[in-house]
């Protein structure tokens, strides 16, 4: 479902160029036309100074590749398999929450790039679609789902169930947005798109939350909001808290926004199948640890033999292959695909997958590889 990356590369060529954007900045910059300022702020910002954000991409620009010559490697393979999940490619799709602010088809767009490429998508749970209607969407595309363990545990645990009940191979725990951060850009345009209902679809189709209101949300959709914000901070959460989960449920389940090495072993003691090294794309804590520094020290704190994946920063098909040498199993892919959203919808998104599997593969190839997996420490400097 993916094409070499000569083959992608010479379709552009012999096109004299494409309608779509070719640099992570370009389609940064083409999201930023097409959306309002708040909207794409959003999506865009971070916590603070956004010094995490800078930090993740500067992370990145302090490794470099190390490419071998005459390795006689007529074809590569991308493909990986993460506890179960198959991907022709070393990328995920991220959880992205309220992607009805960036584009009509919201995560519905997502399901059908995701299906169309074989790249598998974790849905959030703020999204702006009900999980079951991503999941008809996806059909047979296998898919995880993240959580964010709201502070109701009875509504937490409706939401795991459903998301079992609806073929998602995996939970995947985000640890690090138990209450949201201090966003300047958001706080200045004064914009919270969760006050007006978006990214609130977990909850709205939600049998037990539905019970407990006066009225349907499709009435009193300012009502319906506000209950499900009160619902969703839950700083008192602790690793004990783990045990309920791992009862709760058979699925495999990774804990994302894992920083540092004392966290990741606590993560195996707890029950967790895996971890995603992540700062959440540096939304939530300024000036914290790059994601890619930190990938280097719970990659060392766990062996080789456990599952990490990492998310922060990926723009280019070399961050992924640096994320690889380093220690990940696989990456998540974040914003830029928000902004392929952004540009086309589900087409945009599938551009944007097509466009880094395309670099990624010529890349390897430069470098002398045969497949990522064989990827180590030695293959950076």
């Amino acid at each position: 479902m993916l094409e070499p990356g000569s083959q992608v590369q010479n379709a552009i060529y012999l096109a004299g160029g494409g309608d779509w954007p070719i640099a992570p900045e370009d389609w940064e910059a083409r999201a930023r036309e097409l959306l309002p300022p708040e909207q794409f702020d959003y999506v865009a910002g971070g916590a603070g100074s956004e010094a995490t954000v800078r930090a993740n991409r500067e992370a990145f620009e302090r490794r470099r590749l190390r490419p071998r010559m005459l390795a006689g490697h007529t074809e590569r393979d991308l493909s990986v398999e993460v506890l179960g999940l198959r991907s022709p490619v070393p990328f995920l799709l991220a959880p992205i929450g309220v992607l009805s602010i960036v584009h009509a088809e919201a995560e519905l767009g997502v399901a059908r790039a995701s299906r169309a490429t074989g790249v598998p998508m974790i849905l959030s749970s703020a999204a702006s679609t009900s999980l079951e209607d991503v999941a008809a969407e996806l059909g047979d595309a296998q898919r995880w789902f993240q959580l964010y363990w709201w502070g109701d545990r009875d509504l937490a645990a409706s939401l795991v169930d459903r998301a079992a009940a609806a073929g998602y191979g995996a939970i995947v725990v985000t640890l690090d947005t138990l209450t949201l951060g201090w966003r300047d850009r958001d706080l200045r345009n004064g914009y919270l798109p969760f006050l007006g209902g978006e990214g609130l679809a977990q909850f709205f189709s939600d049998p037990l939350f539905r019970e407990r209101l006066a009225a349907p949300p499709e009435d009193d959709v300012q009502t319906a909001s506000l209950m499900a914000l009160a619902a969703f901070p839950n700083l008192g959460l602790s690793w004990s808290d783990l045990a309920w989960l791992r009862e709760r449920t058979e699925l495999p389940i990774l804990l994302k926004g894992v920083l540092t090495a004392e966290d990741a072993r606590l993560a195996g003691e707890h029950g967790a199948d895996g971890v995603v090294v992540s700062n959440h794309g540096g939304r939530q804590v300024d000036g914290a640890v790059a994601a890619l520094d930190a990938l280097v020290e719970v990659r060392d704190e766990v062996g080789g033999g456990a599952t990490v994946l990492m998310d922060g920063g990926i723009r280019r098909g070399a961050d992924v292959l640096k994320a690889l040498a380093l220690g990940a199993d696989a990456v998540l892919l974040g914003r830029l695909y928000a902004y392929g959203l952004a540009a086309g919808g589900a087409r945009g998104v599938e551009a944007v997958i097509r466009q880094l599997a395309a670099e990624l593969d010529l890349t390897l190839a430069l470098t002398g590889g045969r497949s990522v997996r064989d990827l180590d420490r030695s293959s950076v400097t």
